[in-house]
């Protein structure tokens, strides 16, 4: 790897230290070997500056520098955009205090990463900043953390093995995750922010991400699954997956953005087991998960879940996050009938944890290994993980740990 040099004052800033997340972000890059053997000019941005460099000081992060920003002051965040070469951001709800950031960053031909999962907050972006990040060279990638980075890499390694072994695309890749692991406060102000605001009637939406003219005549079979079924491809019960709505959105955008969405159908559950013990609890899912989305459509009703879960700043403990887990099987079919298999897993808490690794490997990406990226240097727009950074992001998060595998 040769890294890419930069004239900005910082080769990355992440913008939201203080936050559950944050911390844990600031921790990893603190400890990064790479980070340390190739000096990497890196600074903290928040609100508090006194915050900032308790932060600083608690992770091991004495070289980071530290800015004081506020989301919504535009002198002090284009000034932090202009400061960059990466911005890293973990700052959420990104409907309420992203906006201003993504769009100085496009300005300044800034590259951008986020953990976000708002589809609705990402398409706004999409309408009002692709052309413009296209010109500017600026690649805007949300989604860097668990929405979406493990369902957006496995269809990409299901297309790229499909084509390699059988000359063929994927018709057809079908996810089942298993995980363990749990929410933090930030994490959930972003869902609830979304119910309040009345944007997820607009996640429903199959190609809710999708470029003009992508959208798949079939949008039925693309809808996100309501009920428990039995998949032959894993022998399983699978149920509904709650992340399900932001991540199949993800991956069918990328699939339009590197001209393999005709024909092609995504679609993910969550893995129950086998027997009968399975289906029951694949049928209780169902059940649970839509009385949970009618109950959290009533405000009474989510304004007593806000007050019961964790704040922003808050989230499981150190032990709770590093006994957590994750793994995604993929399988995906050609029209042609062969298959393709698979796996994404990783150990620690996926919203936590894993998160952390896959945002922070995927900043990094940016900052040295922008040449390798897809379509080149001055390629920019409104990507996602796949589209965006695409083979250099598996090889960081298999070097960084992770298992992304293909089946013989």
């Amino acid at each position: 790897m040769k890294p890419t040099a930069s004239s900005r004052q910082y080769d990355l800033v992440l913008y939201g230290a203080t936050g559950f997340v944050g911390r844990q972000t600031v921790a990893y890059l603190a400890h990064h070997p790479q980070v340390k053997s190739l000096g990497l000019k890196w600074a903290l941005a928040g609100r508090s500056a006194s915050k900032l460099q308790a932060v600083r000081q608690a992770c091991g992060a004495a070289r980071a520098g530290v800015l004081v920003a506020q989301a919504h002051d535009a002198n002090a965040i284009d000034e932090l955009a202009r400061s960059a070469a990466v911005v890293l951001s973990t700052a959420g709800p990104f409907a309420l205090y992203g906006s201003e950031l993504v769009s100085a960053c496009v300005r300044h031909g800034t590259h951008y990463v986020d953990i976000t999962g708002e589809t609705p907050w990402v398409k706004g972006l999409i309408a009002r900043h692709h052309a413009r990040a296209m010109e500017t060279g600026a690649r805007i990638i949300p989604f860097c953390g668990f929405d979406s980075v493990p369902s957006d890499i496995s269809a990409l390694l299901a297309n790229q093995t499909m084509w390699a072994r059988h000359g063929e695309k994927c018709a057809r890749v079908t996810a089942a995750f298993s995980i363990r692991g749990g929410f933090n406060g930030g994490t959930l102000a972003s869902m609830f922010n979304l119910m309040a605001t009345g944007q997820a009637r607009e996640v429903a939406d199959p190609f809710l991400l999708n470029p003009p003219g992508t959208r798949a005549t079939d949008t039925a079979a693309q809808r996100d699954p309501a009920f428990p079924v039995h998949d032959e491809d894993f022998k399983a019960w699978l149920g509904p997956f709650f992340m399900a709505p932001i991540n199949t959105r993800v991956v069918r955008r990328t699939a339009a953005l590197l001209g393999y969405a005709d024909g092609f159908r995504y679609q993910e559950y969550l893995r129950l087991g086998r027997g009968p013990a399975a289906a029951l609890a694949a049928g209780a899912l169902s059940a649970g998960s839509m009385v949970g989305q009618a109950a959290m459509k009533l405000a009474p009703l989510r304004k007593l879940a806000q007050a019961l879960a964790p704040g922003p700043g808050e989230g499981p403990s150190e032990a709770s996050m590093d006994g957590g887990s994750f793994s995604c099987q993929w399988v995906g079919h050609s029209a042609g009938g062969h298959t393709v298999r698979g796996m994404v897993a990783d150990q620690g808490d996926p919203g936590n944890r894993a998160t952390t690794k896959m945002v922070c490997e995927s900043a990094l990406a940016l900052v040295w290994q922008r040449d390798e990226l897809p379509g080149g240097p001055g390629h920019g727009g409104l990507l996602t993980p796949a589209s965006g950074l695409g083979d250099v992001l598996v090889q960081r998060l298999r070097a960084a740990g992770m298992t992304l595998q293909v089946d013989p």
